[in-house]
C-alpha cells in the first residue's frame, strides 16, 4: 500500500513530491503530460472531477483521493508527518497559515493573469495581432503589473526580515525544516524567479535557492522529471 501522486509536468504537483521526500513517505508517481494547449490531459478527469494536478490517491486509506495542493499538504502532514513540517514556535502558527493561503489565494492568481495576458497576443489572428497586443499590454500595465508588483514587494520585504530569504517563512519545524507555508509558496516564487517577474528582490531569489539546495528537493526533481521552474 502506498500513496500515488498524479504528477503533471511543470505543475504544482512538484511541491507535493518535495514534501513527500522531506517526510520520507513511500510514494508512487503516475506521470501525465500537458497537451499542445498547455492544459492537463483528459485522463486526469478519471482521477478527480476537476481534472487537474496535483491529486493524490492514498491506497493506505481505501483509495482516498485528495485534490488541491493546500489540502494535500495539510493531509500528508496531519496523517504522515509524525511531527515534521509542523511549526515549532506556536507563536508563529498564524504566519504559517497566512502564507499557506496567500500563495494560492493572492499571489498565484496575479501571476496567472500576467501569464494569460502575455499568451493572448500570441494566439490572435495575424491581422488583429497588433491591436490585441496593444489592448493586452495596456491592461497588463494598468492593472495586472501593479497587482503582481505589490504582492512581490510584500513577499520580498517579509523574506528580508527572515535573514534576507535564508530562513523559513514560519521559522521551520522542530528540526529546522520547512513547514506548510514553504511548500505552498515554493511554486509561485519559482515561477517568478523563472522569468514571470522582472527585477525580483534578492531575498526571493535567496529563498528559492535555499529550497532548490535541499537534498529532498533534488530527489523529488529527479523522480518527477523535467521541470522548467527549477532552472
Amino acid at each position: 500500500m502506498t500513496i500515488i501522486v498524479h504528477h503533471l509536468n511543470n505543475s504544482r504537483s512538484q511541491r507535493v513530491l518535495w514534501l513527500l521526500e522531506e517526510l520520507e513517505i513511500p510514494y508512487e508517481i503516475r506521470h501525465y503530460q500537458r497537451g499542445a494547449d498547455k492544459r492537463a490531459p483528459k485522463e486526469l478527469y478519471q482521477v478527480h472531477p476537476l481534472g487537474k494536478s496535483p491529486v493524490i490517491t492514498d491506497d493506505n486509506r481505501q483509495g482516498k483521493v485528495i485534490a488541491e495542493s493546500g489540502a494535500i499538504v495539510e493531509y500528508l502532514v496531519r496523517n504522515y508527518g509524525q511531527g515534521k513540517a509542523v511549526v515549532k514556535d506556536q507563536e508563529r502558527l498564524d504566519e504559517d497559515v497566512f502564507f499557506s493561503h496567500f500563495a494560492e489565494g493572492s499571489l498565484m492568481p496575479a501571476l496567472v493573469l500576467k501569464l494569460i495576458f502575455g499568451i493572448i497576443p500570441t494566439q490572435a489572428p495575424f491581422l488583429v495581432k497588433p491591436l490585441v497586443k496593444a489592448i493586452c499590454g495596456g491592461v497588463e500595465q494598468a492593472f495586472v503589473n501593479p497587482e503582481v508588483n505589490s504582492k512581490i514587494k510584500f513577499v520580498g520585504d517579509e523574506l528580508e526580515t527572515r535573514g534576507g530569504g535564508k530562513q523559513w517563512l514560519a521559522g521551520g519545524d522542530k528540526d529546522g525544516n520547512p513547514t506548510a507555508a514553504d511548500y505552498q509558496m515554493a511554486f509561485p516564487l519559482e515561477a517568478a524567479v523563472a522569468g514571470r517577474v522582472k527585477d525580483l528582490p534578492q531575498s526571493i531569489k535567496n529563498y528559492v535557492e535555499m529550497i532548490h539546495s535541499r537534498p529532498a528537493y533534488k530527489r523529488a526533481l529527479e523522480k518527477g522529471g523535467p521541470y522548467d521552474y527549477a532552472k
